[in-house]
């Protein structure tokens, strides 16, 4: 996407007017610019393609949210300075002040808000002698990419994965004999999976959170107002102040409780640890874990009661995995709510992983009781942006629209310990 003169003045998401950026640089032919989409950068991030990112939003935003992953190299300098350069001619200089090479063999992918000021940018890097490209829609096209990948449950049902790989958020479809289920459904995505179910001759019946989410609204209640389909919750929540003050049906669920979908049967197990109403499901060799247990590290606890509460809640988590989780068999596959950037896919490029292998990879699942929590807890990364809000709204005390739900959730998840600490 690139930005076009006669649309007239816009501020792009780093606040610069990217018309007048483009025209202190007439020879820059913006519609030239070539640019890759978030697929395409995805594919790049997955396959850990070395890439340099310059964002050209302001300082703020490239420290709360930027590209990032193992084979990228990510430098900010904002838009303004790059008009600047384009006005006298110096954007070879501007460049290398900022690390970048010519001659380095990793591409420059130009990013902004919304990929009009990152063309600009593009543009005066290539005829700069940059191997430059622009991310095309900038950062909002980015948190809006999601991808689907098909699990191989045999003939019980038919179950998709969801990613959206701006946030590491992870979801579910469960399509079974003309019935669907979404499991950890996203808010912004609600009309995708019922879309996803009707592709498929199935109609979506019911929406499943296995806890209160700290890091993305909640989408299921969107789903019941698209379908009016069931809302499906652990009891805990609502012991947590959960109100849905709109009339929708919800079923709180204990452990044991089956929730049938088609032929297909989700079997509730309870894993408190990272939330006290924290509940896992059961479908065939598949275990949705939610927020317990990951495939490269395991929950954090103190989202919930904080810090003063997160040493508790490691204990529970402790008891949780080994008394529940690790219970199961180890051809259990687990599908977690969450991946992380360090994350690599199986085989069939999902986000999941035998039992039997993370019992043997995940350091914290081979500690003692005390050195686990000890673990657990002393290695927190940051905790989500504006989680307290997010929670407010996932339990119904708080309304936000559309616009500022976007906002709200963008950036990573940070639901688990450090991958570090598990390995």
């Amino acid at each position: 996407m690139t930005a076009d003169p006669s649309d007239g003045d816009r501020v792009d998401g780093d606040g610069i007017d990217t018309d007048a950026g483009t025209d202190t640089d007439a020879d820059t032919d913006l519609d030239s610019v070539p640019s890759i989409s978030p697929a395409q950068l995805d594919e790049r991030l997955r396959g850990r393609d070395p890439l340099r990112v310059l964002d050209v939003r302001d300082r703020d935003e490239f420290e709360e949210w930027h590209v990032s992953g193992p084979a990228v190299e990510a430098t900010q300098v904002p838009h303004v300075k790059f008009v600047a350069a384009g006005a006298k001619g110096t954007v070879a200089d501007l460049a290398g002040d900022a690390g970048l090479d010519p001659d380095d063999d990793r591409p420059v992918l130009a990013v902004c808000g919304r990929g009009e000021a990152s063309a600009h940018v593009a543009g005066l890097l290539r005829e700069a002698g940059y191997d430059a490209y622009n991310l095309d829609g900038g950062m909002d096209a980015w948190a809006e990419h999601y991808d689907a990948v098909e699990l191989d449950v045999g003939a019980e049902a038919t179950v998709l994965q969801y990613r959206r790989p701006s946030s590491g958020c992870l979801a579910y479809l469960v399509v079974s004999e003309g019935a669907a289920a979404v499991i950890d459904p996203l808010r912004a995505f609600a009309d995708r999976y019922v879309a996803d179910a009707a592709a498929r001759d199935a109609d979506l019946v019911v929406a499943v959170d296995t806890h209160v989410h700290a890091d993305h609204l909640s989408g299921t209640r969107a789903v019941a107002a698209l379908r009016d389909a069931e809302v499906v919750v652990p009891g805990g929540a609502l012991d947590r102040g959960l109100d849905y003050a709109d009339d929708v049906p919800v079923r709180p669920v204990a452990d044991g409780d089956e929730v049938r979908v088609g032929d297909a049967t989700l079997t509730a197990l309870a894993t408190p640890g990272h939330t006290t109403e924290m509940t896992s499901f059961r479908l065939a060799d598949l275990l949705f874990t939610g927020d317990t247990l990951f495939v490269e590290s395991v929950a954090r606890p103190d989202l919930e009661r904080g810090d003063d509460g997160a040493a508790d809640l490691a204990h529970t988590l402790y008891q949780t995995l080994h008394e529940t989780v690790l219970a199961q068999s180890d051809d259990t596959r687990v599908a977690p709510g969450h991946y992380g950037e360090t994350t690599p896919p199986a085989d069939d490029g999902s986000y999941t992983a035998r039992l039997g292998a993370l019992r043997e990879r995940l350091r914290a699942l081979s500690l003692d009781e005390d050195a686990f929590v000890e673990h657990v807890v002393d290695d927190l990364p940051p905790r989500p942006a504006n989680y307290e809000r997010i929670v407010e709204t996932n339990l119904g005390s708080a309304t936000v629209d559309d616009a500022e739900a976007f906002e709200l959730e963008l950036g990573p998840n940070n639901c688990a310990v450090s991958p570090a600490s598990s390995d």
